[in-house]
């Protein structure tokens, strides 16, 4: 078996290790139904790689920049167990009220150390593992097949059970038992994971499936915003009302077909004008969004979409949507806030991954 050797290298920060690339997933539309698979959730927090080789520890997230001073005691837990070296593969989360909150975690990437360790106090993160990469004994699993790799994991997470802040992810072999969990995405789960139980952990390929349980909803067309560079349609932005009649913005749609870019464009400056959004507009700093930009052209409300999204955090879509359709048989107002499905309280997955360490 490989033996694991320090280096340095630079990922957005020094780190006295050689820094592994997360094993990625590709997006299918189901669970593979032939064997050899297992199935684990796919959590919705940051992925992390953690290294530890005595008094070093560095957490890394999938894009390799450092996550070790935005969560101090992850990397204080870490130094505190017995064991002295290894890699290990999960994902971080904050919970509040006995539900994980993307708000809170998003809010630990804060340039104030002094805001960072008030909310490491005030909601520590859990750090849920997954993945075995490097054992104590110094040696490499990344070509080891995954049921050696998690029989490793479960043997480490043994020797370690009842420290604070680590979890264990399940996993099953049951496809049946997925698809329960698939029932249960959107709320703490972002969905489930397939893996290969002889795939090697391949090392910044696709080499995963992942399926996500994805919802549609109507929204307004509150305004848009033209490509960069040019004087057509880039993205369409999406409005729900709310019950006291305002009409917020939740997120935009940019997947509009090249040869339908022009004539949208006139038809949209045709509805320039107000009201646009009433309530929650977009533009300024937002931790949401990827168009940064505050330019935005409001819009009269007569337009409705219906779009396909995967998650809701905070009354807003996580990421962008994929248009489906116009539709034009249903009236603005109709698009409201009641359409989207909350999240429900943890199941028993959940909950059992969730409770803290020593609770029966």
């Amino acid at each position: 078996m490989p033996q694991i050797h320090a280096a340095t290298e630079r990922a957005g920060g020094e780190s006295p290790f050689r820094l592994i690339e997360p094993m990625e997933a590709k997006l299918v539309e189901a669970l593979p139904d032939e064997p050899g698979w297992q199935f684990e959730p796919k959590w919705d927090g940051f992925r992390c790689i953690a290294y530890r080789s005595g008094d070093n520890v560095d957490l890394r997230a999938k894009s390799g920049k450092p996550l070790g001073r935005f969560f101090p005691e992850v990397v204080d837990a870490i130094r505190s167990l017995t064991a002295g070296q290894f890699i290990v593969d999960g994902e971080l989360v904050v919970t509040e009220r006995g539900h994980l909150s993307f708000d809170a975690l998003q809010m630990r990437l804060h340039p104030a150390e002094s805001r960072i360790r008030k909310l490491s106090r005030e909601t520590p993160a859990t750090f849920i593992l997954f993945d075995m990469l490097g054992t104590e004994r110094g040696f490499s699993l990344l070509t080891s097949p995954l049921t050696r790799r998690r029989a490793e994991l479960e043997r480490f997470f043994a020797a370690i059970a009842g420290a604070p802040g680590f979890r264990l992810s399940p996993m099953t072999r049951n496809r049946r038992v997925a698809s329960r969990w698939l029932d249960r995405a959107g709320g703490a789960l972002d969905g489930v994971v397939a893996k290969r139980l002889d795939g090697v952990y391949d090392s910044g390929e696709r080499a995963m499936l992942k399926v996500k349980r994805l919802r549609t909803a109507d929204c307004a067309v509150g305004g848009f915003r033209y490509a960069a560079n040019a004087r057509h349609v880039g993205s369409l932005l999406l409005g729900l009302f709310d019950r006291a009649g305002l009409l917020h913005h939740v997120g935009f749609t940019s997947s509009i077909d090249a040869e339908e870019r022009a004539s949208l464009t006139a038809r949209l400056e045709a509805l320039k004008g107000p009201p646009g959004f009433t309530g929650n507009a977009p533009g300024g700093p937002s931790r949401w969004s990827t168009e940064r930009s505050g330019e935005w052209e409001p819009l009269r409300h007569e337009l409705v979409v219906e779009v396909r999204y995967d998650h809701v955090t905070g009354d807003r879509f996580r990421h962008g949507t994929k248009l489906l359709r116009w539709r034009p048989d249903k009236a603005p107002r109709q698009c409201t806030f009641e359409q989207l499905e909350r999240p429900a309280s943890p199941g028993k997955l959940v909950e059992d991954v969730l409770r803290p360490a020593g609770e029966p």
